[in-house]
């Protein structure tokens, strides 16, 4: 396309933008607009895509990281002629592909969902990382983001990670329209501000007129012959661009335009411009799912060995049968034991530093791209990226993560760094699987299960040794629980997870001294959870007792209550948890303090029973 058919592209996508939020009655329109002349010339000239192909692995890949402006992406895909117009003036209805910001759920072109911003970068990091050292198929990643997101630390976490990893294949588009939602963002016009930023981090930065149809393709031109860093084209643009009354005005945001049969006119009215977007090279993925025959680790019964080095052994056997997998550290590689895929597969080992957002996301952009990834660090640190564990679920994204060091266990640490709100955060995730295994041979099974579950996926190990309880030869199925002590005169159930799971054993055993018999049941699968047991337990045994090293907010014992939701009565329960703020003590002082020992369980359980039989 010439000049004059650029800019009159731009102008299209402006006029659909507009016409989108229109027949919605909500929308963005002013923000797509500001950036419209950079779409049409990214996708008429420089961006390479098989619309028929979404999942062809020479396919560039793009992020709308500022998602609010998502009719502009609708409005390109129609002049590439994915969407018609008809779906196009769906936007934002009932039923309609074409969401308020977009998601990979409904359209398979979404790499992400974006819409809480800054999140676009640090994903596109994770892709751009996939195409230079794993998928090698010569893609390129862009990522479009406005300027408001730039004040959100997640972006500075990403530009210093792919300055870090020399991603020449990524490049930023900075949409400097000067308004955020409230008014004018922090710098402003002042795009040397945004350039000495990304600079610091080692990024190429090119500054344009964002309106200047032929200034963006020579800019694009140089992001694409830039070699060995990233590169942030930084554009100066305007609000509404095109629509005097609209153009740079402010409390616009997130709103119809008030006259749009008015803008599209002054607008030049509706046009039908099709665009041949370039085909991608010819590709094919190197990963496959398996790549040769392997074996779990397995630990002897009574052999003292701790949970998060059952995973790490576990990871490192699962790499090598199956080369899709992948691992990423969030820089305690040696503590959450990720240290040990990582000396069998350093080509697939991705260390992100203390960067817990960042992690995240390359591991959400590494599974756009077909691969399957285990995020570690310890669990109280995912609280930090909790945001993109929430984007992940509204991806559909298939992630694992791995949280180490959780609850009071891990002894004299003190509470910074005890993850005693990781199983109800994850809990929390549409969709998630939550997992707490209590010993190794338990916690290797399911490592292995994980990578062929969806959605997001949550292991919580644990930092001290305890004893192997299960065979080699054990199944765990996910959703399903273990009954390690069970009789028929059983009058009280012990429900317990990872380390409370030993605990609830010795309570079992001081009971049955005292002539109570004690059920003992080893919840390992969180979410979903084993409704049947649990229920058949509180018809047998009448009388529930839960154990975590937890939070009582919606742990374990919230997980027990939700099996009886439906109707079915409620069993007399007590709820053993962490409910005071520990500090510093050896494990054994931590989980006494806590009241969920051994002695503590057993007392509970006492009084349970005694409070039953009072008449």
């Amino acid at each position: 396309m010439n000049t004059g058919e650029l800019t009159d592209l731009g102008q299209q996508l402006r006029v659909d933008s507009v016409r989108a939020a229109a027949a919605a009655g909500s929308g963005h329109p002013t923000s797509s607009m500001s950036a419209a002349d950079l779409m049409a010339v990214l996708l008429a000239h420089h961006f390479r895509y098989d619309f028929d192909r979404p999942a062809h692995p020479g396919n560039d890949r793009f992020v709308l990281s500022k998602g609010h402006a998502s009719p502009l992406l609708y409005s390109a895909y129609k002049a590439a002629g994915a969407i018609d117009d008809e779906e196009l003036l769906t936007f934002r209805k009932l039923g309609s592909r074409l969401e308020g910001h977009p998601t990979p759920q409904r359209l398979p072109w979404v790499e992400t969902a974006t819409g809480s911003l800054g999140q676009g970068l640090p994903v596109g990091v994770g892709i751009a990382l996939a195409g230079k050292r794993l998928d090698r198929t010569g893609y390129r990643t862009w990522v479009l983001c406005g300027d408001s997101e730039l004040a959100e630390g997640s972006v500075w976490e990403a530009a210093e990670h792919a300055g870090y990893e020399h991603l020449d294949n990524l490049t930023v588009i900075v949409d400097v329209n000067r308004l955020g939602q409230r008014g004018p963002t922090r710098h402003g016009h002042d795009l040397d501000a945004y350039a000495r930023r990304f600079q610091a981090f080692d990024w190429h930065t090119i500054e344009v007129d964002g309106h200047d149809v032929d200034a963006i393709d020579r800019a694009y031109g140089e992001a694409l012959s830039t070699k060995g860093q990233p590169t942030a084209i930084l554009a100066r643009t305007l609000k509404g661009k095109g629509v005097e009354g609209v153009q740079d005005r402010e409390g616009l945001h997130g709103k119809p335009l008030p006259e749009a049969d008015e803008a599209i006119a002054e607008l030049g009215g509706p046009r039908d411009i099709r665009v041949r977007v370039q085909e991608p090279p010819a590709a094919r993925m190197l990963h496959s799912v398996h790549t040769g025959s392997f074996d779990l680790p397995t630990w002897d019964k009574g052999e003292e060995v701790a949970t998060r080095n059952a995973f790490g052994e576990a990871l490192a056997a699962l790499g090598t049968g199956r080369g899709d997998i992948v691992a990423l550290d969030g820089e305690v590689g040696d503590s959450t034991r990720a240290e040990f895929f990582a000396k069998e597969h350093p080509d697939r080992y991705f260390e992100c530093y203390i960067a817990e957002q960042q992690l995240v996301a390359s591991a959400v952009g590494l599974a756009a791209r077909g691969w399957v990834p285990y995020a570690a660090t310890f669990a109280a640190f995912l609280t930090r990226a909790y945001d993109f564990v929430r984007m992940a679920s509204v991806s559909g994204s298939g992630i694992n993560l791995v949280g180490s060091h959780a609850g009071v266990a891990i002894g004299q640490d003190g509470p910074s760094q005890m993850g005693l709100e990781d199983l109800a955060m994850m809990r929390a995730v549409h969709g998630s699987t939550v997992l707490y295994p209590c010993d190794a041979n338990q916690t290797a099974r399911l490592v292995g299960a994980m990578a062929g579950l969806e959605g997001v996926r949550y292991l919580r190990t644990s930092r001290g040794e305890s004893p192997v309880i299960y065979g080699p030869d054990e199944e765990f199925p996910v959703g399903g629980s273990k009954v390690l002590r069970s009789s028929d005169s059983d009058r009280l159930t012990l429900v317990a997870a990872g380390v409370t799971v030993h605990e609830a054993l010795a309570a079992a055993d001081a009971l049955e001294r005292e002539g109570i018999r004690a059920r003992v049941i080893d919840l390992y699968s969180v979410k979903p959870v084993d409704r049947a047991a649990l229920r058949r337990a509180a018809e047998e045994t009448g009388c529930l007792v839960t154990v975590e090293d937890h939070h009582p907010e919606g742990g374990l014992g919230d997980a027990v209550l939700e099996a009886f939701a439906d109707g079915r009565p409620v069993p007399r329960l007590a709820r053993l948890a962490v409910r005071s703020m520990p500090g510093s003590a050896s494990p054994d002082e931590q989980l006494h303090a806590a009241g969920i020992d051994a002695e503590s369980i057993a007392a509970a359980g006492r009084l349970l029973v005694e409070e039953a039989v009072v008449p």
